[in-house]
């Protein structure tokens, strides 16, 4: 397993996972609205794990410039998609992921990441690389299901059986509380930690992190 088996996994999934529904739209929009809130309109915002775009083409329009990356090039490929049929100016989709983005090249004042630190391979290393391409004060908003909290059955049975079946791509496992713990080790400030569910079990909490 490698991340070439992942973004093939999102490559063969992608049209399918455009075309469902976002399983807490209450929810969600109360992401997006708290994260209009920490925006400023001269930032320049890098997404990671911008999946078919549907969030960069909701926060783009309120910030400078705004890069949304995806490991799947299908997934990009929708997302350009839906560019194209309702432009944004500012924004720019790209077939990347953290460790193929240069600190030395590109700075940005925050970096987000929506469902993604869950599915990084090396999640000390994925931090690291977001610490260095954030400029100096630079902002880290996260929200990722924490598997670790959630039901044993799901960890130790569902989801090893669905990846071994092709069905699931890789999970890291870990709780909130560790995953707080490796943001700042990562040279961050947690700031807040916050549950935006409006539906069942909040597993994913919603983080804002200032680079230190």
């Amino acid at each position: 397993m490698s991340t070439q088996t992942d973004a093939r996994f999102w490559d063969r999934t992608s049209r399918r996972y455009a075309a469902g529904k976002i399983v807490d739209q209450a929810g969600y929009e109360r992401t997006l609205e708290r994260t209009r809130a920490l925006l400023r309109s001269s930032d320049r915002v890098l997404e990671l794990g911008c999946g078919t775009g549907t969030t960069a083409l909701r926060l783009a329009g309120h910030v400078l410039s705004y890069v949304a990356t995806d490991i799947s090039t299908g997934m990009i490929a929708i997302a350009e998609e839906k560019r194209a049929a309702d432009p944004v100016a500012g924004l720019s989709f790209c077939n990347a992921t953290a460790d193929m983005l240069s600190p030395a090249d590109m700075q940005f004042d925050v970096v987000m990441g929506f469902n993604y630190l869950h599915l990084v391979r090396d999640l000390p290393g994925t931090l690291g690389r977001i610490h260095a391409l954030l400029a100096r004060n630079g902002r880290f908003i996260s929200k990722t299901p924490c598997v670790g909290d959630m039901n044993p059955l799901i960890r130790h049975a569902l989801l090893p059986a669905m990846r071994a079946l092709g069905k699931a791509p890789y999970a890291g496992i870990f709780r909130a509380a560790d995953l707080c713990r490796s943001i700042r080790a990562a040279g961050f400030d947690v700031v807040a930690t916050e549950g935006h569910a409006t539906r069942g079990n909040d597993n994913r909490p919603y983080i804002v992190a200032h680079k230190r």
